[in-house]
């Protein structure tokens, strides 16, 4: 009796090793994130060179989260604000979108990125009429920035 209780421990012991190692191992795919480019180089405050006499403009710019940036740029006349806008850098799924909003709009317009390089980028939205293209650009460690349409470039 004592060895027919071994035979089946064994048995059973046996059984169980086996499938053990016969289990397989199911590996889910990964997925790998490209990073997103950043617009790291976009922070700072940045003051316009080429501006009117007694008026000055500034880009005030800074990073929320890898991907949302925050600007505001704003005019001064004698120290008074004249001009304001908030303006977002958001990823969007694959693209980001660049939103402006000034105080006399209703609502924000969003620019689709058409372009974004290392120290670059430009933005449109052809459903408006001006501007309908916004472009930055770094060099030599100053700012450059244009808002354009087919007619106009500033």
């Amino acid at each position: 009796m004592k060895i027919i209780i071994l035979f089946i421990s064994l048995l059973f012991i046996s059984c169980n090793q086996n499938k053990k190692e016969n289990k397989k191992t199911i590996l889910k795919p990964t997925v790998v994130l490209k990073k997103a480019e950043n617009f790291d180089w976009l922070l700072g405050k940045w003051k316009r060179l080429n501006e009117k006499e007694g008026v000055e403009t500034f880009e005030n710019w800074e990073k929320i989260r890898d991907s949302k940036y925050s600007g505001i740029g704003f005019t001064l006349k004698n120290g008074d604000t004249i001009k304001q806008e908030k303006m977002l850098l958001i990823k969007m799924v694959e693209k980001w979108n660049l939103t402006v909003k000034t105080p006399e709009d209703e609502e924000a317009v969003t620019f689709t990125e058409v372009h974004h390089g290392k120290t670059e980028f430009t933005f449109e939205n052809n459903e408006i009429d001006f501007p309908n293209k916004i472009k930055y650009w770094k060099k030599d460690n100053k700012m450059h920035a244009s808002v354009s349409n087919n007619e106009m470039k500033i």
